[in-house]
């Protein structure tokens, strides 16, 4: 598992500079005006759904990538500490976001040691590459994370049309092997939850949290608090 995950690192690191081309659906992972205008619009839902949420206060945000997310957490908090352990997506996400109310970490999110406690925690396309025999002690952070009243919000992967397109998926598999643009394989942890499933999970560990699906699938989110 160790291995499994240093390799996941290593993948983000080396997919920093492209990762902006599949969230954008550009070059290898354009499908297409309709296809597209399908994925445009579950982020857009997604968006909304987060700027409803009003991320306030002090917000913690993990694996906070290329800013994509921060740019928005941004706008309503009053100060964002971004974690990621790639400080190639970090320089990315500085460059992008350009907030002086944004602190940013560079540590690895299983061994993140925290001395100060959040409103908010954020998580978007992070929770998919927790191991499962990591999942309760995941969660069981991020509640001592958190202040009294304190809330979640996370984004992640849905398993709709445009994830089915990109993903070369084993059955049953925990795990995705992933290609770079250059030809170089990955293999990475990740999981593709039922909305229900993970709600009920979730509650079975303190946390009050709906998990809402986009229109067509490929986003799931979720929002709700603690205790």
């Amino acid at each position: 598992m160790d291995e499994l995950l240093a390799g996941q690192v290593d993948y983000y690191r080396a997919r920093a500079a492209e990762y902006d081309d599949w969230w954008f659906r550009r070059g290898r992972y354009d499908d297409g005006p309709e296809a597209n205008a399908r994925w445009d619009a579950e982020v857009a839902e997604a968006e909304a759904a987060l700027g409803r949420f009003g991320a306030t206060g002090a917000v913690l945000e993990l694996a906070c990538g290329t800013g994509l997310w921060t740019r928005h957490l941004a706008r309503t908090a009053a100060h964002v500490t971004a974690v990621d352990a790639s400080p190639e997506v970090i320089e990315l996400n500085q460059a992008r976001v350009g907030d002086g109310a944004v602190e940013y970490l560079c540590a690895d999110l299983f061994g993140l040691q925290l001395p100060d406690r959040y409103n908010v925690c954020f998580f978007g396309y992070w929770l998919s590459h927790v191991p499962e025999e990591r999942f309760a002690e995941f969660w069981e952070r991020v509640g001592g994370w958190l202040r009294p009243g304190g809330r979640v919000f996370f984004v992640d992967s849905g398993w709709g049309r445009a994830h089915r397109a990109h993903a070369a998926v084993e059955p049953g598999s925990p795990t995705e092997l992933r290609r770079l643009a250059d030809g170089r394989e990955f293999r990475i942890v990740k999981h593709y939850y039922d909305p229900q499933e993970l709600e009920r999970r979730l509650g079975a560990l303190g946390f009050r949290i709906t998990v809402s699906t986009t229109g067509d699938g490929s986003i799931i989110y979720g929002a709700g608090g603690h205790g």
